[in-house]
């Protein structure tokens, strides 16, 4: 059907090009899905900030000079909103709330700077470049654990200006305080991060990363209990979630004593369990099979060439992601 001036056609051409708009999703949900640790989550913020874009009108859309930078700053608000709320909903969680696993996906690790190209607005450099953490490694079980800890305010602005490069003004806008206070909150979560030593990749390499996985994985299939204790480090913490959804232990798991004798029993329990490795936000992970769907996602790290830490997720609402058509094949 065409068109008149009068109906709204010059209103129309106003506004951006679609494709830019659309084009920045994948860095909105790499961006929410740090801010929020699930990936189901960061979709729905993604979408409502979508949904207030085009809620406006053509022509106020025109009028935003940047939209990339307008729907940044809308999903960020969007995403400490969530926050907010979430802290209260995961006082309720049944047992112990990990974040959402995500698998060796590329868009879940994409946003360095030179993935926005010659844009200024992302390429604001700290004064002291060790504080910068990659984003690989801003995913990691570890690394998201410790997001868990910190105050909306303090996740938000680490994030936007640690990890994704912002600079405190545009964070400022976000966030709702002055820049300088930004700058405090983001270095708070600084302090957490390095407090907890999770900002760099355990020695080995992947390639050795890896193989202490497969010994460890070979050693639970063949219910090994001396040679688990001898790849777990002997303070090693396991920590399960089921959300109330599916059994998991409640609590902690210390020791490597305890923590073999626990995944011994498991595989007692479930003889048809099988063991997939897979990478897990980034790193060497296992994935739990049964009847060729993913039951327990295990984010695996490692300390001194042992298992110091072993985050099993099994709460199915977080394993969406590693299913296609409802399974997953082993290798």
């Amino acid at each position: 059907m065409n068109s008149s001036p009068e109906s709204g056609n010059d209103d129309v051409r106003a506004g951006p090009e679609l494709s830019v708009v659309v084009g920045e999703r994948r860095h909105l949900i790499n961006l929410a899905y740090r801010l929020l640790g699930s990936l189901a989550d960061a979709e729905d913020a993604v979408q409502e900030t979508y949904t207030r874009w085009y809620a406006m009108s053509r022509k106020q859309q025109g009028a935003i000079e940047s939209p990339g930078a307008w729907l940044t700053t809308v999903a960020g608000r969007v995403c400490l909103d969530v926050l907010g709320s979430a802290r209260v909903r995961r006082e309720r969680y049944v047992g112990t709330w990990i974040p959402e696993p995500l698998p060796d996906r590329s868009e879940w690790v994409v946003g360095r700077a030179d993935d926005y190209g010659t844009d200024p607005a992302h390429s604001a450099h700290s004064a002291d470049p060790a504080d910068r953490i990659t984003l690989d490694e801003s995913v990691n079980m570890a690394f998201l654990v410790v997001l868990e800890s910190m105050t909306p305010a303090e996740r938000v602005a680490f994030i936007l200006h640690d990890v994704f490069r912002y600079p405190f003004a545009e964070v400022a806008e976000i966030v709702g305080r002055s820049p300088a206070a930004c700058r405090q909150l983001a270095s708070s979560g600084r302090r957490r991060i390095r407090a907890e030593r999770t900002t760099a990749a355990p020695a080995g390499g992947p390639a050795g990363q890896a193989g202490l996985v497969r010994s460890f994985k070979e050693a639970w299939e063949n219910k090994d209990i001396e040679a688990l204790v001898a790849l777990l480090d002997p303070e090693a913490v396991m920590t399960a979630d089921g959300g109330g959804m599916v059994g998991a232990v409640l609590h902690p798991v210390e020791g490597a004593e305890d923590i073999a004798a626990y995944l011994i029993h498991i595989a007692d329990k479930a003889p048809g369990l099988t063991l997939a490795e897979r990478t897990v936000n980034g790193r060497p992970g296992l994935v739990a099979l049964y009847r060729g769907v993913a039951v327990t996602v295990a984010a695996i790290d490692l300390a001194d060439g042992r298992v110091s830490r072993i985050w099993a997720v099994r709460n199915p609402e977080k394993l969406g992601a590693w299913t296609e058509g409802g399974q997953i094949q082993a290798p």
